[in-house]
């Protein structure tokens, strides 16, 4: 058991003392692979053989859901057809741990041709590759983990690491924000919690609006039939003044024996917590548990309500 676990710690050691040493390598060269990507008008095409290509369909995978176009080809198809996969304006970011791998040297001379920028990925500065490419990433190790130096395993990590490196570069570069996953997270857990507030809140006639000085009667059927369990308390203008919780009739019950010919002025809260429509879903979530409160009133132009979004909303969404 202890054997099990010391070579396990290990690896471990020897792949986070790898990704480390990387750290101290980035230079000039990781700045010119960001600036060729970013200024490209077309995709990063990913491409690698064997487990570098398992860990290039990652790094395509996690470029295409941040904000920067991408795909991985399979080397050896491309040399039978996929190259039509290609277009100009396209960039190539290709991954070999030799620099050396046959199918990817075979793709050079058909990069060149295309006018394609070329970004290599390897752990040999003086292979075929990186002499070839417009930029070289030196993705280079001291050893792999397994015993015979033989099977990929620090040196796939170090070039994910890396290929993560530039993802989120490029996704700082290109302003990506956290509400642009909803674009490109619309299923699963992750999508439902960036869905967005204005996608979700009860609008128009489904609103329940009531004004200052209007009866505390009109205000209970108000809530009634808009059922969301309180009402927006607006003044001549519109302008959101105050809201109406079944709270506030439970207390007003409580204190007057006439209490539905109240004004709905003499009874609200003022200040009603609020949120913009472009927030995402999770941001209301966070609001509603913070001042433990299950509705947002949205505001628009001139301070009126736009819209109302209820804990049951985000409930039923499966935001919560």
């Amino acid at each position: 058991m202890k054997d099990i676990l010391k070579q396990a710690k290990e690896v471990l050691d020897l792949e986070a003392r790898s990704i480390l040493e990387l750290k101290e390598r980035l230079d000039r060269n990781f700045i010119r692979a960001v600036d060729l990507i970013y200024s490209s008008k077309g995709r990063v095409v990913v491409t690698g053989m064997g487990k570098s290509g398992l860990i290039c369909k990652k790094i395509a995978a996690t470029f295409a859901s941040t904000g920067t176009p991408a795909f991985f080809l399979h080397p050896a198809d491309a040399l039978h057809g996929d190259l039509g996969m290609m277009v100009r304006g396209d960039v190539v970011l290709a991954m070999s741990r030799s620099g050396e791998t046959d199918e990817i040297k075979c793709l050079i001379p058909c990069i060149k041709r295309f006018g394609l920028s070329l970004i290599c990925i390897s752990s040999n500065p003086k292979s075929t590759l990186a002499r070839e490419s417009d930029c070289f990433l030196d993705a280079s190790f001291r050893k792999e983990a397994c015993p015979f130096d033989l099977v990929p395993t620090v040196s796939t990590t170090v070039s994910l690491a890396l290929g993560d490196a530039l993802a989120m570069a490029l996704l700082s570069k290109r302003g990506f924000k956290e509400e642009d996953f909803a674009v490109f997270h619309p299923g699963g857990a992750l999508g439902r919690r960036l869905t967005r507030v204005v996608d979700l809140m009860h609008k128009s006639n489904e609103m329940p609006i009531v004004k200052l000085d209007q009866s505390m009667r009109e205000a209970l059927y108000e809530m009634t039939i808009k059922r969301l369990g309180m009402t927006c308390v607006v003044d001549e203008e519109g302008r959101l003044t105050g809201i109406i919780t079944d709270g506030d009739l439970r207390r007003l019950l409580e204190k007057f024996n006439d209490p539905l010919n109240k004004k709905t002025k003499e009874v609200m809260t003022l200040s009603p917590k609020t949120i913009s429509q472009d927030e995402i879903a999770a941001k209301a979530v966070e609001i509603m548990e913070k001042y433990a409160i299950t509705s947002l009133i949205c505001i628009g132009e001139g301070e009126k309500p736009i819209g109302v979004i209820h804990l049951h909303d985000l409930l039923k969404a499966g935001v919560v």
